[in-house]
């Protein structure tokens, strides 16, 4: 056996950037290993070239593999033109580390990369398509195999035989039944059954990788969102009254059958139990005895889809005894034929339940009547939530509790607010030779801990009465069953603290505070735990419920609730938002049984919702419906998809996470149905891959127009968060307490919505450094000012005179506004109407999903995915390591925001014009129109005279809130709802 090679197949590329001048190029692909270089023939004015050439590589040690990286430039060759030029331009670049090389004997499949830019303010655009993999055999045997022929060692790679027949990989999706058991941890979604097909295709056709392009012969990674056509309720042949309130799904008919309670059953006041059978299912109520009468007490409803009805008579039967059914413990039974029961609408009534004698085995009567009612209805009807259904036949035990729909509300949370003052007459320990008392106040309320400074102890302040005016700040829920305590220590040494007195006080006995006026400060009495002393210790603290705050629990970028704690300062609703939760396709395998238990949640604001769990389907069909009051048009709905890992027996499972969706209500049109196939999208240490999609219907119904127009120029957050601000820092720990209030509280409901459910659909992870992220912000902002470097490059060529008649058009423009500069500003505004008028045509129609480009998830390295994926504190490195790294792992965080709060605020002056947000369009032409009017009509010197007073007018003049124009930038949509 030769030496081990590498080798590099160009498969093909697309969408390259034209750079003859001509509207085209001729590319060709050039591929560095190890300082030896290999390039393919260039193809003569083709922007989607086709390759399929083999590039050899020698490996000088395969050991060194993961140290080493394949660097791959895309070029024009100007040589290719044919107009004597030699030289080349560049297209694009990418490097691909080589430690994930398979090695040989293992398969290989073509891969997609996203060409990148040299520089900055490089104009690259591109993909390409590469299949690299190693070969344990010589240079001649390796370019035989590869290319069919002999092997062209110079420095062009062999070009592909001219045949008409090539192999493709046609991916194949497995049966229902039959997918291939993957382990319990979350797998990539990759095909299961590859075949390998010969197909009559052109010269030109090639082998198109699984995440490359959408051809119509084979499967490709699509992130897309796709608008589907779902017949929803009000699109159904038959029109019922439940159409006006459940339209956004499609209509599931159920047999519903409701066992109430037995009488005069002949088991002496034993324990007793129903059964429901249709067909081969099977449902049975828990075993109950006999209450006063005597009676049997069940009232359980049962659910059949009528997809999966296969008989003609559903059969109720009581039997004798709470084990296992033998054939002596046969009471009665009831039998009803499915033809002529009757049908339920609501808001019909509930259909009353009867009592029915029951017969024996061979139809004689029985001894003791039933009661029970039974009708066909649809997923509308109340009883559907805590109904048994069909297709959870094999859930039993707790696992029942956890598989129905409900809808949670989530706590309501309060800012705690302690100023500690100051303390006297404290009882400080004998003083160290040396030693300087170093005394702190500590608050806490439950798991919360927060401490002040060291006091400043003043030259005439004894030591003793320390004084430190600092705010402690915590979150607490209703009801106020906690204590907050608050101690005086001091450290006596590292890791040593002596409590000098405590104070423990109710918060139900706390004062609550709706605006920035100061409650009264008290003097509390400070308790040592020791025998009584002639001092009276006693601490200053003012205590206060902040109402006037909105506790933020979610990542600010999408928040779904901007409204203040306390009630009385709620306004009045905008809006309502309608979601239809339909269905999913395609889910990913988390499970060894090769199929998935999954259940959606969604929230907004206080209410979180979570749908039924369809047992065992990839493609499951929930077809359920929620409905919410909007407050405010600029927030954002998350809707998460979840494999139920608590079905089984024993210790429960987490629920995995399959993917999310967001949508930011502010870019609907108002009162228009989106029906959309959602890609799922979750990042592994291989990279970005797609989960499956969630089908979904939207409607956002605005109740007030004026209402609605009004929320934009209104403060963002309430006025609390202007008058008395709080710190950066302060935000961010109170955020993590909010989430971890909201998980232990939604943890203890039932069925309970697990820790990582909580932590997943309110991004609590959000904050911690990412290169991935850090690159898709800094990408962003280059995006933004790319707009400004394109002016300066507009007036540096005009400046050139390369065309003198675009010149000369603008200097006569430039002259006519220095003679008539109240033109100046009309021109502008009605430029921009214009613009933002004709951009209407073109506005977007779809609202913004996942882009798996804008979050540089589709180019980020596996390192990089390695690293985002850590733990914090870190567990890759050693101690010294690990703390260097944990420090700059935080400080980039906050760049990271830094950098993605400059870009937000780009991307919202770009917004403007944009119609992604219609509402905000309208405004702010409607503005343009006005101002263009106002300018006109009124001298410029006026008009700047008025701003210059206006700008340095007196601070009692002044808000401190801030300006309606400031509000309605800050609630314009950002490409930040798009980030993964």
């Amino acid at each position: 056996m030769g030496k081990e090679k590498l080798v590099v197949e160009v498969v093909a590329a697309r969408n390259l950037m034209p750079k003859d001048g001509q509207g085209s190029s001729s590319p060709y692909v050039e591929v560095d290993f190890e300082h030896q270089r290999r390039r393919t023939r260039p193809k003569h004015k083709n922007l989607n070239p086709v390759w399929n050439e083999h590039l050899l590589f020698d490996v000088s040690d395969p050991d060194d593999l993961p140290y080493r990286a394949i660097d791959v430039g895309v070029y024009n060759d100007r040589g290719a033109e044919g107009r004597g030029v030699g030289g080349r331009n560049f297209l694009g670049k990418v490097r691909i580390p080589a430690a994930g090389v398979p090695a040989p004997g293992e398969e290989a499949l073509p891969q997609l990369f996203p060409l990148e830019r040299r520089s900055l303010f490089s104009h690259i655009r591109g993909e390409i398509s590469l299949k690299i993999y190693r070969t344990a055999i010589d240079s001649e045997r390796a370019l035989t195999k590869a290319d069919g022929g002999g092997g062209n060692k110079q420095q062009h790679a062999v070009a592909p035989p001219t045949t008409k027949q090539i192999r493709l990989a046609v991916v194949t999706p497995p049966p229902p039944g039959k997918q291939t058991p993957l382990p319990a941890q979350q797998q990539d979604p990759a095909p299961t059954d590859v075949k390998s097909v010969v197909l009559a295709a052109p010269e030109q056709a090639y082998p198109m990788p699984a995440s490359f392009g959408s051809g119509r012969g084979g499967r490709t990674q699509d992130f897309t969102l796709k608008e589907t056509r779902p017949l929803l309720g009000r699109d159904g042949a038959v029109r019922d009254k439940a159409s006006s309130t459940y339209d956004l799904v499609e209509h599931m008919q159920y047999l519903y059958v409701r066992v109430v309670r037995a009488r005069e059953l002949p088991t002496g006041g034993h324990e007793a139990h129903a059964e429901v059978k249709l067909g081969n299912y099977r449902g049975v109520t828990r075993s109950c005895t006999a209450a006063g009468g005597p009676l049997w007490h069940w009232d359980q409803v049962f659910a059949f889809s009528k997809d999966n009805i296969h008989s003609s008579v559903v059969e109720v039967l009581v039997r004798d005894g709470g084990g296992p059914t033998t054939k002596d413990d046969f009471i009665g039974r009831l039998s009803f034929d499915l033809g002529e029961l009757p049908r339920r609408v609501p808001p019909d009534s509930t259909l009353a339940p009867q009592w029915y004698r029951m017969e024996g085995k061979a139809g004689e009567r029985a001894k003791g009547e039933l009661m029970v009612s039974v009708w066909f209805g649809t997923q509308a009807d109340e009883a559907f939530a805590e109904a048994w259904h069909s297709r959870a036949a094999g859930v039993h035990g707790d696992g029942l509790g956890s598989i129905k729909s409900k809808v949670y509300v989530a706590p309501k949370l309060w800012y705690l607010r302690v100023s500690v003052v100051e303390a006297q007459d404290l009882v400080v320990p004998c003083a160290v030779p040396g030693r300087f008392p170093e005394i702190f106040a500590k608050g806490q309320v439950g798991s919360q801990v927060v401490r002040t400074r060291f006091a400043a102890l003043l030259p005439n302040r004894a030591r003793s009465n320390p004084a430190w005016n600092e705010d402690l700040m915590f979150v607490v829920a209703e009801p106020f069953d906690d204590l907050v305590e608050v101690s005086v220590e001091d450290r006596m040494s590292p890791g040593r603290d002596e409590v000098l007195g405590r104070v423990a006080v109710p918060l139900s006995a706390i004062e609550r505070r709706l605006d920035d006026k100061p409650v009264a400060s008290r003097w509390f009495a400070l308790d040592r735990g020791q025998g009584s002393s002639r001092f009276g210790s006693r601490v200053h603290l003012r205590l206060s419920l902040d109402g006037g705050y909105h506790v933020l629990d979610e990542a600010a970028a999408h928040s779904s609730d901007l409204r203040p704690t306390a009630r009385q300062l709620w306004i009045p609703r905008v809006g309502i938002l309608e979601l239809g939760i339909v269905g999913a396709s395609g889910l990913a395998l988390s499970k060894a049984s090769g199929t998935a238990d999954a259940f959606c949640v969604a929230t907004y604001g206080p209410k979180w919702v979570r749908t039924r769990t369809v047992v065992d389907s990839v493609c499951p069909q929930w077809n359920e419906q929620y409905t919410w009051e909007v407050f405010d048009p600029c927030t954002t709905i998350t809707i998460g998809v979840f494999d139920n890992g608590r079905l089984g027996c024993g210790t429960p499972r987490v629920d995995a996470r399959i993917g999310k969706v967001r949508i930011r209500l502010s870019t609907l049109e108002t009162d228009r149905v989106y029906t959309h196939a959602h890609p799922l999208l979750v990042l592994h240490l291989s990279g970005v891959r797609k989960a499956g999609e969630l089908h979904l219907a939207v409607r956002f119904s605005c109740a007030d127009t004026a209402s609605m127009l009004h929320a934009y120029v209104r403060p963002l957050l309430p006025k609390m968060h202007y008058v008395d601000p709080l710190l950066v820092g302060q935000v961010e720990r109170l955020r993590f307490q909010a989430v971890e209030t909201v998980a232990a509280r939604l943890g203890r409901a039932e069925p309970p919505l697990g820790r990582e459910v909580v932590e997943y659909m309110l991004d609590h992870a959000s904050h911690l450094w990412s290169m991935r992220r850090s690159k898709a912000n800094f990408f962003r902002l280059v995006s933004v000012l790319s707009g400004l470097v394109a002016v300066g490059r507009s007036i540096e060529l005009l400046r050139s005179w390369r065309r003198p008649v675009h010149s000369v058009i603008f200097i006569i423009a430039y002259l006519l506004f220095i003679l008539l500069p109240e033109l100046i500003l009309p021109t502008s505004f009605l430029t921009m109407a214009v613009i933002g008028l004709w951009r209407y045509h073109v506005r977007p129609r779809h609202p913004p999903h996942m882009d798996t480009r804008l979050s540089h998830a589709d180019a980020a390295y596996v390192d990089e995915l390695d690293e985002e994926f850590d733990t914090f504190p870190t567990s890759r490195s050693p101690e010294v390591v690990r703390m260097r790294y944990d420090r700059l792992r935080s400080v980039g965080g906050r760049v990271q925001t830094v950098v993605g709060d400059m870009a937000t605020q780009g991307e919202r002056v770009q917004a403007l014009l944009s119609w992604r947000d219609p509402r905000a369009t309208f405004l702010f032409l409607m503005f343009c129109l006005m101002a263009a009017v106002l300018f006109f009509a009124v001298p410029m010197k006026v008009l700047a005279g008025a701003w210059g007073l206006y700008v340095l007018r007196p601070p009692s003049f002044r808000n401190r809130q801030p300006s309606p124009m400031m509000s309605f930038f800050r609630r314009l949509p950002t490409k930040a709802d798009s980030l993964l």
